[in-house]
Order: structure tokens, then sequence, then C-alpha cells
């Protein structure tokens, strides 16, 4: 049997875009967009990614290393203010095993010539699976990967 934990954490993560706050809202909107940038590494095995952009709404994806135990992230949008603010809160799985529950919050600031962007994450990371860390540094790559996805085509609403 498993031992039973829980570990509280928050992490914050900002960043700058060169894009203007409607187009960094419009990438986490869209649900084109915002597969290309938010499921994971080209190795990785995939489900179909399902966003419905709205308070209330679900978004849903899966995908691991080829042959291993599946992520699953599911969250609902808990508030969406267009080009300032989203709120969702989250689990994750791997395979069969909850591994944390979070609320996330995007804030999206205009800057000189861009967006500062103030990713806040609190989450409960349950029996050790996942860590803290882990949950950060994955963020910042699909944060990375928003970058890239916005300098190199103009996402409009």
């Amino acid at each position: 049997m498993r031992k039973r934990s829980t570990h509280p954490a928050t992490f914050v993560i900002e960043r700058y875009f060169a894009a203007s706050p409607a187009e960094v809202f419009a990438a986490w909107a869209d649900p084109e967009v915002k597969a290309r940038w938010f499921v994971g590494c080209d190795e990785r095995e995939k489900s179909d990614h399902k966003l419905d952009f709205r308070v209330g709404g679900r978004e849903s994806v899966s995908g691991g290393p080829p042959g291993g135990p599946p992520h699953l992230f599911n969250a609902v949008y808990q508030d969406i203010v267009p080009d300032e603010r989203i709120v969702y809160t989250y689990d994750m799985h791997l395979d069969k095993w909850r591994i944390s529950v979070s609320l996330a919050s995007v804030e999206l600031k205009l800057a000189k010539s861009g967006t500062r962007m103030i990713f806040t994450e609190q989450a409960v990371f349950l029996d050790g699976i996942d860590s803290p860390a882990a949950r950060e540094q994955s963020t910042r790559d699909l944060l990375d990967n928003l970058d890239v996805v916005l300098r190199r085509e103009p996402v409009t609403a």
C-alpha cells in the first residue's frame, strides 16, 4: 500500500512576451493555438486536447512517454476577464493515481511593447509522486513553448 501524504506549495513565474495582452490571452483561449504550446513535446504520446474556454468550461489533455503511464490534466475555468485574467483549478493524474490538485491564476499586464504575465500556482502534491520543483519546471517549459508560438505567428482573438 502506498504511503499517503500531502505537500502544499506555491510558486510564481513572471514572464515577458513581445505580444499584446490580447494576443497572449488569445493563445490561452483558442483551442488550436493552445494545442500548439500546451500539449507537450513531440516525443510524448498525446490524447485529444479538449478546451471549452469559458467560466465553468473544462480542459483536458493526456500524454506521456511512449509505452509509459499517461499524465492526465483536467481543469475547470473559474474566472476569465478577457485580456487580463484567467483563473482555473485542475488536478493531475499519473495513470490511475491523483498526484496533485491546484489553483492557478494568469495575470496579463501591459508592459513596454508587450505583456508581463504573472502565473501563480497553489498546489497540494499527493503521496510524494510529483514535486513542486518538477511542476514549476514543467510550467516554465510550457511557457517557453508559448513564447515560441507567439514569436512565430500573430495570434488574434
